[in-house]
């Protein structure tokens, strides 16, 4: 759980090694059959008002949060290796769902797929077609996916995306019905049970020093039954969050005829520091010492159970499986 954010940002030289990837040439996105015909159960209307805080984050996207440093060097890590195609990736096609400026669309197009992508934010959009004018971008929404059955091998949706979705079954839903028999999607979302809950009810007893924006009734009810299911939360100048349960997540996945393949957990031992104070733009040479070394244990237990239970962002790599 993640509050007070400035949000994510585009990729940074630091955390986007382009030579780490095969760098294959990049067909023109044009040719791809995209959308689908409007009918009847289809539509393109945003279900999030549009003038979201999104749009005024849009040109500060790029200052990476010692928080978000670290979360999007694991993800970007995972889509490069997790993702790379096994054969020349020309003809093999990827959904950044929830694109914003471009963070995992960069990475598919070095990976070599003709890249699509998909966001609320036209401010956000705007900054991506500039900076990756092969990939084909389109404002909507994940809850009504403009293309039609079985087009993409992957998916990717970073950045707690499915987090801000009203309805993120049927965002599921959708991202099961474009992907292709056999492809793959990886999905990250935020998890509810973690050390940021106690972090944020211990603020919200002593005055908010943390800065969490939560009464101490708010913050008592995220520990409320049932505890097996996900909660939803509002936070200053967001929209509502869904912080999601493992079992739950399984639980949509399977729904959407989707099957976990590799699970992970990020930023679990790091949220021995409060977030609010990882979302600060520096930290303080101990401080900063000691996160540094927080996040090299964090990456090691990200594929245990103990990195995985007490998780901040659940990632989840998915098949579907060929009929």
């Amino acid at each position: 759980m993640r509050t007070r954010r400035r949000h994510r940002s585009p990729l940074s030289a630091a955390n986007f090694r382009v030579g780490s990837v095969p760098h294959h040439s990049l067909p023109s996105a044009s040719s791809l059959p995209l959308v689908r015909p409007l009918g009847t159960g289809y539509s393109r209307c945003v279900t999030t008002d549009p003038a979201t805080p999104f749009e005024a984050m849009a040109a500060s996207y790029d200052e990476l949060e010692p928080w978000y440093e670290h979360l999007y060097a694991i993800l970007h890590d995972l889509v490069r290796t997790r993702l790379a195609p096994s054969a020349e990736g020309g003809s093999l096609r990827a959904l950044d769902a929830g694109c914003g400026t471009g963070f995992q669309t960069a990475i598919l197009l070095a990976l070599g797929y003709r890249t699509c992508g998909i966001d609320l934010s036209a401010g956000m959009l705007d900054i991506a077609r500039r900076r990756h004018p092969a990939a084909r971008l389109a404002r909507g929404d994940l809850e009504a996916l403009p293309w039609r059955d079985a087009t993409f091998d992957v998916v990717v949706s970073c950045g707690s995306t499915l987090s801000f979705v009203a309805r993120p079954a049927r965002a599921l839903d959708e991202i099961g019905r474009v992907l292709r028999p056999g492809g793959r999607a990886l999905l990250e979302v935020e998890h509810r049970w973690s050390l940021d809950l106690v972090w944020r009810w211990l603020s919200s007893v002593m005055g908010d020093p943390l800065g969490y924006g939560a009464t101490a009734v708010e913050a008592r009810a995220a520990f409320a039954r049932p505890l097996r299911d996900g909660i939803w939360m509002d936070y200053p100048g967001y929209p509502r969050l869904r912080l999601f349960t493992w079992s739950e997540l399984i639980r949509l996945l399977g729904a959407a005829g989707l099957s976990p393949a590799w699970t992970w957990g990020l930023h679990s031992v790091t949220n021995v520091i409060p977030s609010t104070v990882l979302h600060r733009p520096r930290l303080g040479r101990a401080l900063g010492a000691c996160y540094r070394g927080l996040c090299a244990l964090d990456r090691v237990l990200a594929a245990t159970f103990a990195g995985r239970g007490p998780a901040n962002s659940l990632v989840v790599l998915a098949t579907k499986p060929d009929r």
